[in-house]
């Protein structure tokens, strides 16, 4: 397939390959389309839901759509971008880029809807060209104005008010004129926290190289409230009995639920910083945990155009530090808390190096290492 017309004939004619009906793991799913195409512009794709289920992105209606349909990515952007903003009371807003946020924000204090979109995208704006933008609230037109300035692919959200409906679709639009706006079906429908899915409906499954195929249970957390994040505490023959004797502020306190929160749908390893309600920086993707820090303290060096800077910022770890080299590189930069699961066998020298430089340290009582 040498030609965009022998990629295009590709397509068309195998996208008549895939059932109208196909049973997995005992749920009978049918065809909703075929999608654009798969990962890439030369995989046919088809999109399924199972029958008699309901679910924030099996029931979205497209309200305005781009010169073609959704691709396999824009599908798993979406539910990546719902799968972060579903664990917010408050309004909130999540920016997806080739299946991890590139940012994600929670209203704190006085901020509108705009405030916490700008903040999701100026994470890592340079990322944010070509996203899928996800809320969990309707949008206004002062948000949908400030989505439209720059280029993205996707908006969905639960709703839309007449006035950001008027911007987006306003015909003198160059830039954004093909942006797919979305309205999702009910967030209530997903699960957050372990036990929300007694039925076994949001198993994942995974397709191996030669076809063979794992079911797991959906990646959900313990963690409700900041009460279900103890001060950190481990014991070894170095150290003897560690713990954690600094105490998070207010702020940091919901500013650790949030990373934890945001970090559930981060690539592992991952970490996420956040400030205010707003992710300073995401790491993701690194084959080693301090790695991981340090990639995020990069990136935000580089790539966030915000006011301000680390100080008194917090941090997610999607699994435990193997070594206090990972709290030292943070702590560095600024950030003051820090939570991660336990699990390794120097947890109590990490504890006490976080003591030593101010860190609070909390335990989350579960890995969340995701191998999308």
């Amino acid at each position: 397939m040498s030609s965009k017309l022998d990629r295009a004939s590709y397509l068309t004619a195998h996208r008549g390959d895939f059932a109208d009906e196909i049973t997995v793991n005992g749920r009978k799913f049918i065809k909703v389309n075929d999608l654009r195409y798969g990962t890439n512009p030369h995989q046919p794709a088809a999109f399924y839901r199972p029958v008699g289920a309901v679910g924030p992105v099996m029931d979205m209606e497209t309200l305005k759509t781009g010169k073609n349909g959704l691709s396999q990515t824009n599908l798993e952007d979406i539910s990546g971008a719902l799968n972060i903003v579903k664990y917010f009371d408050r309004p909130a807003c999540a920016v997806m880029k080739h299946v991890n946020p590139s940012g994600a924000a929670a209203a704190a204090g006085a901020d509108t809807l705009r405030d916490v979109y700008i903040k999701a995208r100026d994470c890592d704006a340079r990322a944010a060209f070509g996203s899928v933008i996800a809320f969990n609230t309707e949008v206004d037109g002062a948000t949908a104005e400030e989505i439209m300035s720059t280029f993205v692919e996707c908006v969905v959200a639960p709703g839309f008010t007449p006035d950001a409906m008027t911007a987006f679709l306003n015909p003198e639009a160059k830039l954004n004129k093909q942006v797919r706006i979305l309205k999702c079906g009910p967030l209530s429908a997903l699960p957050r926290f372990v036990g929300d899915d007694p039925e076994g409906n949001c198993r994942t499954m995974k397709v191996l190289c030669d076809g063979s195929l794992v079911v797991a249970d959906p990646l959900l957390t313990h963690v409700r409230t900041f009460e279900d994040l103890p001060a950190a505490e481990a014991e070894n023959k170095a150290c003897g009995h560690q713990i954690s004797t600094i105490e998070p502020s207010e702020q940091q306190k919901q500013d650790l639920l949030t990373a934890w929160y945001i970090n559930i749908s981060v690539r592992s390893n991952g970490v996420v910083i956040v400030k205010d309600g707003q992710t300073l920086a995401v790491g993701t993707g690194e084959q080693d945990r301090v790695g991981a820090v340090e990639q995020a303290i990069e990136k935000f060096r580089q790539k966030y155009t915000g006011a301000g800077t680390l100080e008194n910022a917090v941090m997610s770890s999607d699994g435990f530090f193997p070594f206090p080299d990972a709290v030292e590189t943070a702590a560095a930069a600024g950030i003051r808390a820090i939570v991660a699961p336990s699990g390794s066998l120097k947890d109590a020298d990490v504890v006490r190096r976080a003591n030593e430089l101010g860190v609070a340290l909390r335990h989350a009582p579960e890995r969340v290492f995701s191998h999308h």
